[in-house]
């Protein structure tokens, strides 16, 4: 056979019920595959046991086969399942000088090669490693299990891996300008008053006089002043919540005492409060109303405005013939439907009539039937002439001249 998929793997979730799993590349048998359960939540992953977890079929298949967990040992959800194949890392196949040369048995033998190369480059695919264009002196070191303890990982400053650098070095106090000098990863606590307790680290070294605050030579690791002034405010704010608890409950304890008081008082002028109950009914109808007649004015009167409304005063769509005066021109001006219409005064006609007017067509400063009055406009330089005839104390005829 051939082998032409690079697939050494597969994963699935467990659900607590689901006992039989794929898995979709050839092994030669039942051994060849390990078995792996992850909880999710920790990380912790377990490797489980051939018969006693689980049953293997289809070994030999091209296409795969599955596994199946034995009862009790299930997959639960939470968890993932991995199956990966294991060939064995040996050379089984013993050629005899002059014996056949067997076709299937020369293919198992390049089958495995190419897979355990496969499963080689599987771990070699989740492993850290340098790119193609990046070097490094050397990635191996010889410092042993006791030098390394509690060190971490890191590189120095060429660029090369060390295995013996601390996290920081704890250098103890100082004042936020400082009176020492200090070299990376050094970690320093804060004395001054406005940065006190706060826990900085070195990252380039400082000379006597640098500032903790000066972030080109350190870092604020732990900011223990805003630690303070947040827990001040939470205290603060539980005794305020206390005091408040306080109070309420005593003004439940009083609410209490007046409900019964009431009661009693209740009881004792059910009838009035009947009446009463009518009289706010109706107090209540004639309050509607009168909002009711309000609304509706302040719907049609929008008052002055510095500049045209394009709704009433409720936020509503303008009503025909709404008016309102415009404080910035100083004319009043009405809603036709579709635009505001500005109420012009003529200025250029002017009546006068006192009650003591004998201007023919006036009585003690009324029109008298049967007359006549004659009213002139200056417009601009021409005279037009309006008569109004009383022929009728009741109708007036107007005649423009």
């Amino acid at each position: 056979m051939t082998v032409s998929s690079t697939t050494v793997k597969n994963s699935y979730s467990g659900n607590g019920s689901t006992t039989e799993f794929a898995y979709g590349y050839k092994i030669f048998a039942d051994t060849d595959l390990q078995v792996i359960i992850r909880v999710n939540s920790t990380g912790v992953e377990t490797v489980k046991s051939l018969t006693t977890h689980y049953t293997v079929a289809g070994a030999g298949d091209a296409s795969g086969g599955s596994i199946t967990f034995t009862s009790g040992n299930i997959p639960a959800s939470g968890e993932t399942v991995v199956i990966i194949r294991e060939v064995p890392q040996t050379q089984a196949i013993d050629y005899i000088a002059n014996d056949p040369f067997p076709a299937e048995s020369h293919e198992e033998g390049l089958d495995r090669a190419t897979m355990t190369t496969q499963q080689v480059q599987e771990e070699l695919d989740r492993s850290i490693k340098l790119s193609r264009t990046n070097t490094m002196t050397s990635t191996e070191f010889t410092v042993g299990a006791t030098d390394r303890a509690n060190k971490i990982l890191a590189f120095d400053s060429s660029g090369e891996i060390s295995v013996t650098q601390e996290l920081g070095t704890y250098k103890g106090t100082s004042a936020t300008v400082t009176t020492a000098a200090f070299v990376q990863r050094d970690i320093v606590k804060s004395t001054t008053t406005a940065q006190l307790n706060n826990v900085y680290i070195c990252v380039a070294d400082s000379a006597i006089g640098d500032s903790l605050t000066d972030t080109d030579h350190f870092e604020l690791l732990v900011d223990a002043v805003s630690a303070a002034t947040s827990q001040t405010a939470a205290a603060a704010s539980a005794t305020a919540a206390a005091n408040s608890a306080t109070a309420s409950a005593n003004s439940a304890t009083a609410s209490a005492s007046s409900a019964t008081t009431s009661g009693n008082s209740a009881t004792a002028s059910g009838n009035s409060a009947t009446a009463a109950a009518s009289s706010a009914t109706a107090s209540a109808s004639s309050a509607t109303a009168a909002a009711a007649s309000l609304d509706s004015f302040d719907d049609t009167y929008l008052g002055a405005k510095s500049s045209a409304p394009s709704t009433d005063n409720d936020g509503n769509a303008l009503a025909t013939g709404a008016l309102y005066f415009n404080s910035s021109v100083g004319n009043l001006n009405v809603w036709n439907g579709s635009a505001w219409v500005a109420i012009q005064a003529d200025t250029d006609v002017k009546v006068s009539v006192s009650s003591n007017d004998t201007t023919p067509g006036f009585l003690n400063g009324k029109l008298v039937a049967g007359e006549a009055v004659t009213l002139t406009e200056n417009n601009n330089g021409g005279n037009e002439t309006l008569t109004i005839a009383a022929t009728d104390p009741t109708a007036l005829a107007i005649a423009l001249g």
